[in-house]
């Protein structure tokens, strides 16, 4: 009986312990699909701002108005609709006076990380408001111009899908061949698929594009998030209270419609 009955407890503790293991993988999916949409969002957000902006500056013609043109291409390589390239452009010929300014705001996070948070807006007191409450209500505080910003840099950034076929070492050698000056590993994560995995190529801001050109040719599956960041000089490394607070914080403005990336020196 007692032999028994401690096989179904046993029985009864592996199959909570495997509901348990399948929450956390579900939740881990569903946060990586939250991200992704979150990410599909903030692409379509710049895009439309970029685009209103460009049309009011220079026009709707895009054979005199190369700054249009220019984000068109992008917004084609991002694969946003053309529907929201439309809807945008009409708003930016019928709406008067309207006008973007693009602004980088400084956090101090947690653990010595600095935060840079890149908008792009059509009213800076809303966009400044939001931010500072967000800020606040995570404990974390606003720093002064340039006291964050002289740790970064605005450098290309592409990302290579993590493919079955793609390989590390072949990969570092074709990209710092074209001129790339860093390349990082994806971090490790068991429940990542290939797909959401990258690695993430780093060039000078004006080597991008012939960088890009030249993995392409070599093959490498580039993707479309790629493009011109900030990058820190010095990343930090922090303990995993301070990793969570800063997640938390970056998440929140994030959320903000005015901001467009988040940047910090958090190593990942």
């Amino acid at each position: 009986m007692r032999a028994a009955a401690a096989r179904v407890r046993r029985g009864i503790a592996m199959r909570q312990s495997s509901c348990r293991e399948m929450s956390r993988r579900a939740l881990k999916i569903a946060t990586r699909k939250a991200a992704q949409s979150l990410r599909r969002d903030k692409i379509n957000n710049r895009i439309s701002k970029e685009v209103a902006k460009a049309v009011r500056e220079g026009g709707a013609n895009t054979a005199s108005n190369l700054q249009l043109a220019a984000v068109l291409q992008r917004a084609r390589e991002l694969n946003v609709s053309k529907e929201i390239i439309e809807r945008n452009m009409k708003k930016a010929k019928d709406t008067e006076n309207q006008s973007f300014s693009e602004i980088l705001y400084e956090v101090f996070g947690f653990g010595g990380v600095g935060i840079v948070v890149e908008v792009l807006t059509d009213n800076p007191n809303r966009s400044a408001c939001q931010i500072r409450e967000v800020v606040k209500k995570c404990r974390a505080k606003m720093a002064g111009s340039g006291s964050v910003l002289f740790d970064f840099k605005r450098a290309g950034v592409l990302c290579v899908k993590a493919a079955a076929d793609v390989s590390a070492d072949e990969l570092f050698v074709a990209a710092t061949d074209a001129g790339a000056e860093d390349v990082i590993e994806p971090p490790e994560d068991e429940e990542a698929s290939l797909e959401d995995r990258v690695f993430k190529v780093i060039t000078k801001a004006e080597d991008y594009i012939p960088v890009k050109s030249k993995l392409v040719e070599a093959g490498f599956p580039i993707s479309v998030d790629s493009g011109l960041e900030l990058v820190s000089n010095a990343q930090v490394e922090v303990d995993d209270e301070a990793m969570e607070l800063n997640k938390g914080l970056m998440e929140k403005l994030l959320e903000l419609d005015d901001v467009d990336a988040v940047y910090s020196s958090q190593k990942a």
